[in-house]
């Protein structure tokens, strides 16, 4: 199983975030742009030589980066950025095609930052600013739709260059077969009466970090040594387990639900962060995902690109 990361499969993926209480952590972007961050906290369109900026979104309508700075709109010229001790501007939200709205409105607009063509973000035009478009930003995350939150960009979520586990084991369990257990899989797969089950062994050097639950779901043509069979409406749910399973778990013994995560709608071509929270350092978690409407869905567990 070692030389088996990730298709279209869960990895945990660990940051070193300030821990937040109840939020939702997203990337932003527009078209083929992500929006990335200056080092003081101003956020970019355009900008090559940005990695993608991380932000997460309370339940109070805030803002905060990965380094914990509060997001907020400069006065007078509404700019958009983070700065380090700010109170977050409220009133941000992300609908349910996934973009970012102030005040239930996703428009923003980018106007030229300096000669290189980098972007500012702001959400009203000004005299102060010149070169100006309206956007909208797409988050790769936390959609307010019962059909969970995706990613509408190329998968573009690395994990060989961060830091990420894969799934120690996979167990398929089956309601037609309730008592028999398969035993570990290669593959992950959902029918109309089969699920797969995923650990996931926490390091304890994990201690105080976040992690990311992401489903990666890359299109066939860029496969290189992996394939899968998918069709239905691509409806899946994702519940976390009350323990880990072992290669004895069957459908009649599996862990209880102890939290389900909701439903979400896959296609290739997409990622999918499904849920955010506190890593369970030194633990086994366990994460079921399971069929929730007409989705056939059979995959080659594999880290070569695309995962």
């Amino acid at each position: 199983m070692k030389v088996l990361f990730a298709l279209a499969t869960f990895a945990v993926n660990t940051k070193a975030l300030i821990s937040r209480g109840s939020s939702c952590c997203f990337h932003l972007n527009s078209g083929s742009s992500s929006v990335g961050q200056l080092s003081d906290g101003q956020n970019r369109l355009d900008d090559s030589s940005l990695t993608p900026a991380e932000f997460c979104l309370s339940s109070d309508g805030t803002i905060t980066d990965a380094h914990g700075r509060g997001c907020i709109l400069t006065p007078p010229t509404t700019q958009f950025q983070c700065d380090e001790g700010a109170t977050p501007t409220s009133g941000f939200s992300i609908n349910s095609s996934g973009e970012l709205e102030f005040n239930n409105n996703p428009d923003f607009v980018a106007c030229q930052a300096d000669a290189s063509g980098a972007l500012n973000i702001y959400t009203t035009e000004s005299s102060a600013v010149t070169h100006c478009s309206t956007v909208t930003l797409t988050a790769d995350s936390c959609a307010s739709s019962s059909s969970g939150s995706s990613t509408r960009t190329t998968c573009g979520t690395t994990l060989i260059s961060g830091s990420f586990e894969f799934p120690h084991l996979i167990i398929p369990i089956n309601s037609a077969s309730p008592d028999t257990a398969s035993g570990t899989s290669f593959n992950g797969e959902v029918t109309s009466t089969i699920s797969s089950i995923f650990n996931f062994d926490i390091p304890p050097s994990d201690s105080g970090k976040t992690c990311s639950l992401v489903f990666l779901f890359p299109e066939k043509a860029d496969l290189q040594t992996s394939s899968f069979t998918f069709s239905g409406d691509g409806k899946v749910n994702f519940s976390e387990l009350s323990k880990a399973a072992s290669s004895s778990t069957t459908f009649s013994n599996a862990p209880f639900v102890s939290n389900n995560i909701g439903d979400v709608t896959i296609s290739p071509g997409h990622s999918y962060v499904i849920s955010t929270f506190s890593c369970p350092a030194g633990q086994a978690i366990a994460f079921e995902m399971k069929n929730a409407g007409t989705t056939n869905l059979d995959y080659f567990q594999d880290f070569n690109p695309s995962p």
